[in-house]
């Protein structure tokens, strides 16, 4: 899979050659013109001979994966591209514009250092020895790589085998091996034979290996008479629409004798016509099995007929857009199997013999092991229960099993089932998304990603290939929401305004990615538990899981990292910094959030390509005045280190577009406004017009920092601290300028200090306000509502001291989802009325110790889901109206008193409460 390593090359060198440097150093660097055309010229002749190899390795696949011949040949070729790598970087960073596209955010006009001649001939050295080598390996390939396939076995046809026999397998599943799938098929069984006399679409979906095929064919084989003809054709992305047509007619004619006769001679308008002519007057069943996109579907529907005899086409498909073609409510998604099914399918598949599939008393343990590593997965339940049968049923076999599992998975023969399944998904995904899916398997197992924190990585590493006017973060956005859609992300959570925002990755699906990781020489990981306390591994990446002691070592591979993440954080020390600041030239990704390091090295300012530095809940107090000099960087995150003052130098690093410094000073319930502080700005703040987020600013003065921001027009999300009211006017003038601010919390400097926000950017979505508003501010006709009105989605308000109850103006928000308010009203009563915030998924009330009444009318916030109802000291009655909220998954009290409390208990209809501290949402 060289072919992703070989991209990133090509997208950095067509970078590099697009801005034109030669002609960039113009007459005041003329005598270098000749030298730098000369390296330009090289670099285009490399660039397209990684391009015909990249071209030639995506029509490859896995069936050489573990030919040692090809191997070789491709890991001398991922090591040249290597190499090319680092060159680019090294001419990047002489020469070039300012360029904020793609892979690349480098560079100063002009050259930089009086040395540059030297390098640029270094360079060029270099370049023209990568020439050499790919030249060399052209002629190793040709000499010796054909030889490993002497048989027909084109990438094409090898996939549309390999995709036929998966699906075979899974056709022939017994009925014992489809467990806890009674509610799916009953659903499926139902669909078919309802009255509905219209065609209907059914699509099944889900990641590969959860028994979408098995599934579909039990219920087709048992619902297939009751249609006057039926066929299963199995598609696969790199199906033949001429092909797939001439299957579905001879299935259809398969047990009659008046079938055409030259179907294989006929063209693709006789074909569909064929198609039409038969299935006009018949009721028919069609099953198209594994069906990768859209446009398949499309192209095939042509040929099918809506001829109110109640038809029926069932999709299986892993991917989220094909199954959204489904009729109204005909999608049936398969989930992994519940603990207590999938311990039933691994006894029968382990344990068949032994009666009632019983097992082993002294294997219990071993085997719930076993087990939770398949996350509920039927194929990997069946295919592991299967190799545990024939294997001896003692302690220390099945220890031994449990131990090397992952090795099982990825080299027994009695596994490729699996491999072959999962593998096909990766194969399938464009080049672009198979870096950002291998990047996440560096992760540990059950890693819960979190979307923004990703998604700023995968751009640090230069993933990102530009769409048009979207900004990366959207192009980012885009892919990690391809890999839901295709099965290889699972989806765990959504924020308030319903966007995708927590991800995990599939154990088996990790475990196969990371074997490729490392063949690639993608990335490595490092447990010491695992690697017997060495670091000497070759990577681009290094991801440290898990440590005993501190690194006090180099390792050989520290030469050519580029990415350093340690979630490890018990660690004493960290002495490898000022290592990785000196020797890791090319570093780009640097995270070291929550290790105990006091100082930053001024030689961190020599990492010319670093673009993510990760200090988050560090011990470090000041930055270096070298961070100026990081002019790449893209994402600074200091958020909860003891930083309160940026550098003067801060405002140079101009393609800064995340900067995340806010520290939380008072732990525990917040009874101060003053909970948390930002960091104060030196002058330039204005010079990083890039910025996209920003949290937190502490004001100081209304010449300095406040005026600045209205130079910051690209911002999204904006936290900003001591905040004083004569502060709002010029801080309102700034905000209106920022036309993309769509998050947006502004803390006053105490309680008393009145916020006097009357203007704010239409596009808001998430505002925060903590401190006292004036009167009025919450009417429909003020300034600050009809702000609000249009796209906010989350309003938080914190010491608003409101006197008028501010239900009725915030009920008129038609987007409303998420309401809190935290001693924001000091009224008595709060009364939610028919037909209010029908979009409010969530409420939370906090700390108002003068309101004695909640009330909440049938008809009021039908879609809420979560109640938090916390330190309500005055109420002493349950809230009349709870009973109505039916969609309420989470209710939720804190520091109620006793009274309420034995209230509570007494309340049959509240049989769903749940105890829990509830966190602020977090946007960093």
């Amino acid at each position: 899979m060289a072919e992703i390593v070989l991209l990133l090359v090509i997208e950095k060198i067509g970078v590099a050659l697009a801005n034109g440097a030669a002609h960039q150093a113009g007459t005041q660097f003329s005598r270098y013109a000749t030298r730098l055309i000369e390296l330009q010229g090289s670099m285009g002749r490399v660039v397209r001979e990684l391009r015909i190899i990249h071209d030639v390795l995506c029509q490859m696949d896995i069936r050489n994966r573990h030919n040692q011949v090809y191997e070789g040949w491709l890991d001398e070729v991922r090591k040249v591209a290597h190499g090319m790598e680092d060159m680019v970087d090294e001419y990047m960073y002489q020469v070039g514009r300012e360029h904020d596209t793609g892979c690349c955010f480098y560079l100063k006009k002009g050259l930089r250092k009086p040395r540059s001649l030297l390098s640029l001939n270094q360079i060029s050295s270099k370049v023209k020895e990568i020439e050499k080598d790919l030249a060399h390996l052209s002629e190793m390939k040709n000499r010796w790589v054909p030889m490993i396939n002497n048989e027909d076995t084109s990438s094409l046809n090898y996939m549309i085998k390999k995709s036929q026999d998966l699906a075979i397998i899974s056709r022939s599943l017994d009925n014992e091996d489809l467990v806890g799938v009674d509610e799916n098929r009953g659903k499926l069984e139902q669909w078919l034979g309802s009255d509905d006399v219209e065609c209907s679409l059914i699509t099944l979906t889900g990641m590969g290996g959860l028994g979408k095929t098995a599934l579909a064919s039990n219920v087709y084989r048992k619902e297939r008479e009751k249609f006057q003809c039926h066929a299963w054709v199995s598609i696969s992305q790199t199906y033949s629409r001429e092909d797939v047509l001439r299957n579905i007619i001879k299935e259809l004619f398969k047990d009659t004798a008046s079938g055409p006769s030259n179907i294989a001679a006929m063209d693709i308008t006789s074909l569909q016509e064929t198609l039409k002519r038969y299935l006009g007057e018949m009721k028919y069943l069609i099953i198209l099995d594994d069906v990768w996109t859209p446009d398949a579907f499309e192209d095939l529907s042509r040929s099918l007929v809506c001829n109110g005899k109640g038809s029926r086409l069932i999709i299986t498909t892993r991917q989220g857009d094909v199954a959204a073609l489904a009729s109204q409510g005909h999608v049936l998604t398969l989930e992994p199997l519940p603990e207590d099914k999938a311990w039933d399918l691994f006894c029968k598949k382990s344990f068949p013999k032994e009666t009632n599939h019983h097992c082993p008393e002294e294997l219990r343990l071993l085997s719930e092991e076993i087990l939770s590593k398949c996350k509920g997965l039927p194929l990997a339940i069946v295919s592991i229960g299967s190799l545990l049968h024939v294997r001896e049923k003692t302690v220390e076999e099945w220890k031994r099993i449990n131990d090397q599992l992952s090795w099982e998975i990825l080299n027994n023969s009695r596994l490729d089932h699996i491999r072959n399944v999962l593998h096909l998904s990766y194969i399938y995904l464009p080049t672009h998304l198979k870096s950002c899916f291998l990047y996440c398997s560096l992760f540990p197992e059950d890693y819960l990603f979190h979307r923004k924190k990703l998604l700023r990585l995968w751009m640090a590493e230069g993933f990102m290939v530009e769409m048009g006017a979207s900004t990366l973060e959207e192009v980012a956005e885009s892919y990690v929401k391809e890999l839901v859609n295709r099965n290889m992300l699972q989806l765990v959570g959504r924020n308030s305004s319903g966007r995708m925002n927590r991800f995990r990755m599939h154990d088996i699906i990790r475990e196969l990615a990371v074997d490729l990781c490392q063949k690639d020489r993608f990335g490595v990981i490092y447990e010491e538990d695992k690697c017997g306390g060495s670091l000497q591994r070759d990577g681009r990446r290094l991801v440290v899981h898990k440590l005993k002691k501190d690194i006090q070592q180099p390792f050989s591979s520290i030469h050519v990292l580029r990415t350093f993440i340690t979630l490890e954080k018990s660690m004493s020390s960290f002495p490898l910094l000022p290592l990785l600041s000196e020797k890791s030239r090319y570093m780009t990704v640097l995270e070291l959030s929550g290790l105990p390091i006091e100082k930053i090295p001024d030689a961190i300012g020599d990492l010319f390509n670093l673009r993510y530095l990760g200090l988050r809940y560090s011990r470090v107090k000041l930055l270096p005045k070298s961070i100026e000099k990081l002019s790449n960087l893209l994402t600074l995150d200091l958020c909860g280190s003891d930083i309160h003052e940026l550098p003067a130098g801060i405002g140079k690093l101009n393609k800064l577009r995340h900067l995340f410094a806010e520290k939380n000073i008072i732990s525990g319930r917040i009874q101060n406004i003053r909970y948390a502080r930002g960091v104060c700005f030196p002058i330039g703040l204005g010079n990083l017009t890039n910025l996209q987020t920003l949290q937190a600013l502490e004001v100081q003065e209304v010449d300095g920092s406040i005026r600045q921001l209205r130079e910051l027009r690209q911002l999204r999300s904006l936290r900003i601290w001591v905040v004083k009211g004569i502060f709002c006017e010029h801080l309102c003038e700034s905000l209106v300028q920022m036309q993309f601010l769509s998050n947006l919390d502004v803390s006053a400097s105490d309680e008393n200090e009145v916020l006097a926000l009357n203007a704010l950017p239409p596009s808001l979505q998430k505002l925060s306000l903590g401190g006292r508003l004036p009167e009025g501010a919450l009417l429909a006709e003020s300034p600050l509502f009809q702000a609000m009105e249009q796209n906010l989605c989350s309003l938080h308000l914190s010491w608003s001291q409101l006197r008028e109850d501010p239900l009725p103006s915030l009920s008129q928000l038609p987007n409303l989802m998420d309401l809190c308010l935290d001693k924001a009203y000091n009224g008595e009563k709060l009364e939610f009325l028919t037909g209010w915030f029908p979009k409010l998924k969530s409420l939370y009330l906090w700390d108002m110790p003068d309101l004695k009444m909640l009330e909440i009318h049938q008809g009021a916030m039908t879609a809420l889901e979560t109640l938090v109802l916390g330190n309500l000291e005055s109420m002493v009655e349950v809230p009349p109206g709870l009973e109505f909220l039916m969609p309420l998954q989470l209710l939720s009290f804190r520091e109620i008193t006793r009274d309420f409390l034995t209230l509570l208990r007494e309340s049959p209809e509240l049989v769903g409460m749940q105890w829990q501290h509830t966190l602020r949402d977090d946007d960093q």
